[in-house]
């Protein structure tokens, strides 16, 4: 008969947030599944937890996640943690419970602090429907292709953000969703958490110091009805025109608009650089 997985949700910030049943889970299992054994140890030193860990992260996950579904079939327990949160969100813990899944190993929730919930429940932006959009790629078309197919979503979106990219992220959002409603959430459940009630474009230009410190979730409002896709050429280059307020070039505004909008970017630049000329 074959083990099982627990998947524990650690702290984020504040230890007292740690449960008694994800101490006596981690406790009771026969082996932890770590991102860090560096900053777990510190987490099970803290409870007096003296289970054996292995490390699992995203460069050996193909290879650990073998061995630990291995040990699972074989009728042992673990219980995988992250550094901080639940497991398997953005996280390569997804693709463990997804070969527990195929193998029959039965996969148990122990539920934890989760950034993303607490966040946008203290947004002040609708909490109705939202999704969640995790980390943007460091990859600047992947970033800026990933920003345009939400330029639509009505729902509140959820975005993690680490401090140094803050400045360039905020600057292309502005670009890509026009001003919007914005929550800057950092340090949540820490000594010095904080909810900065702003907008994308007075964000974009207080922030572009990089003087926002710490853990990060943003928190947009989703596009209003009346954002939705232009359904005229002129609507087209209005849009573009709004791009190039917030300080980008004509072509650049141009293309972006026609990935928007359908309409071809030689048609919208040709009536864009027509309007400024006569302007």
């Amino acid at each position: 008969m074959s083990g099982r997985l627990y998947v524990v949700g650690t702290p984020i910030g504040n230890l007292s947030d740690f449960s008694p049943r994800a101490v006596e889970t981690l406790k009771s299992v026969d082996f932890i599944a770590a991102e860090d054994t560096r900053v777990t140890v510190k987490l099970l030193n803290r409870f007096e937890i003296r289970t054996p860990m292995v490390s699992y992260h995203k460069y050996n996950s193909i290879e650990r996640g073998e061995e630990i579904c291995r040990r699972l079939m074989e009728g042992e327990n673990c219980a995988i943690v992250t550094d901080a949160g639940m497991p398997c969100i953005s996280d390569p813990g997804e693709s463990l419970v997804r070969s527990c899944g195929e193998l029959g190993i039965e996969v148990c929730a122990v539920p934890g602090p989760t950034a993303a919930m607490s966040a946008i429940a203290i947004s002040g932006l609708p909490t109705g429907r939202f999704t969640f959009e995790g980390f943007l790629s460091v990859n600047k078309p992947g970033r800026r292709e990933h920003l345009l197919s939400l330029v639509k979503e009505q729902r509140t979106m959820i975005f993690y953000e680490a401090p140094h990219k803050l400045p360039n992220t905020l600057k292309d959002m502005y670009e890509a969703f026009g001003d919007r409603r914005l929550s800057i959430v950092r340090e949540l459940t820490k000594i010095h958490e904080e909810v900065i009630h702003t907008s994308l474009k007075e964000a974009a230009e207080k922030y572009s110091d990089g003087s926002v410190k710490g853990e990060i979730v943003l928190i947009i409002e989703g596009a209003h009805k009346q954002e939705e896709t232009p359904d005229t050429l002129e609507d087209a280059v209005a849009l573009a025109k709004k791009r190039m307020d917030s300080g980008m070039p004509a072509s650049a505004a141009a293309k972006e608009a026609a990935e928007i909008t359908g309409f071809k970017k030689g048609q919208i630049y040709k009536l864009l650089i027509s309007d400024q000329a006569n302007a």
